[in-house]
């Protein structure tokens, strides 16, 4: 149902396969009438078109499939799982930034090229994953692995 109350309509599929070989279903829904309505200045889409805004009816395309992942992986993210990896992302990954800038000293890369930079940067992580390795075996952390949510709030 659109802004003005008026249904809209399935009536076409289009089928899109990616580089990947992912293929994507999207169903292409169509108002029924648009003629003297007055959201179709705000309602339709792409103002840069040809045709004039008179002559042109809502379109919306969607895809079942991803609103279906969509509604899992938000079902997942709000989880008590899902919160816990997202705080202890938030934790170790702005950190790890951090402490390679500060503690590591490193402000740019020294080599040039796309292979190159990828190299010093697999170098960079594996320095600093060795040395959180070493402080947690010296302090006896080595079994911890993410924090609990009530132990950080």
């Amino acid at each position: 149902v659109c802004k003005n109350n008026r249904r809209l309509y399935a009536n076409d599929i289009k089928k899109r396969k990616s580089k990947t070989g992912y293929v994507s279903t999207k169903t292409i829904y169509t108002c029924e009438n648009c003629n003297n309505c007055k959201f179709k200045a705000s309602c339709i889409k792409g103002h840069n078109c040809k045709t004039p805004l008179e002559d042109r009816t809502k379109k919306l395309e969607t895809s079942k499939q991803f609103n279906h992942y969509r509604k899992e992986d938000f079902e997942r993210i709000i989880s008590e799982e899902g919160c816990k990896l997202r705080l202890n992302r938030s934790i170790q990954v702005e950190g790890s930034f951090g402490a390679i800038k500060q503690d590591m000293g490193f402000r740019r890369f020294l080599c040039r090229g796309k292979e190159n930079v990828l190299a010093e940067s697999i170098l960079l992580a594996l320095a600093y994953n060795v040395n959180k390795l070493h402080n947690k075996i010296q302090s006896e952390h080595t079994g911890q692995h993410l924090f609990d949510l009530k132990q950080t709030a």
